[in-house]
């Protein structure tokens, strides 16, 4: 695994990947959202488990702006179970996700995209270029305490045709469990 991350300007790379809704969903089908939100995330981890609940207020907030979140979780299951297929359909169920999350068995797309958090976001634009990625906001413990919302603004900036104010950010979480091999 390289985990290089994806360059600001870059193209993002296509995937085809199986998602918690028995489809396979590949980026290059997304011809319609204007922005496509690529998050790297799971099952586990706590940072995860509290923007959950942020990332279905941004796809409702922004899907009738063109936005799509693509949720991927590339996590290997042999020590970490609970992020298989499986219980990826029970929590997208039980959470009540509005926006794809699929499964990258191979953690090939994790690879390609650099990413090495969870959760870790790649915004792309109508062209698929890569326009901000990094963190969602200031403060995963508390939605009410964020004071800085890098995903949200960055989002309003592409939409508007404009380059976010901070491109990159630090992503902050639980780190992806790699394949050893």
């Amino acid at each position: 695994m390289t985990k290089q991350r994806l360059a600001i300007g870059a193209v993002a790379p296509d995937f085809n990947l199986p998602g918690v809704d028995g489809r396979e969903l590949r980026l290059s089908a997304l011809t319609d959202p204007a922005v496509v939100v690529v998050l790297f995330t799971c099952n586990h981890c706590p940072y995860v488990q509290a923007y959950e609940e942020r990332l279905i207020a941004l796809q409702r907030d922004f899907s009738s702006r063109g936005v799509q979140l693509v949720a991927i979780n590339a996590n290997e299951t042999e020590n970490y179970p609970e992020d298989d297929l499986p219980n990826m359909i029970r929590r997208a169920e039980t959470q009540g996700f509005n926006f794809h999350y699929l499964r990258d068995e191979t953690q090939a797309i994790a690879d390609a995209y650099g990413a090495h958090y969870t959760p870790e976001v790649f915004l792309l634009d109508a062209d698929r270029r890569l326009r901000y990625t990094g963190c969602i906001d200031n403060n995963w413990r508390s939605p009410a305490e964020a004071t800085v919302h890098n995903l949200r603004d960055a989002i309003d900036a592409v939409l508007a045709g404009q380059t976010p104010a901070m491109p990159e950010t630090q992503a902050i979480g639980c780190t992806i469990k790699w394949a050893k091999g």
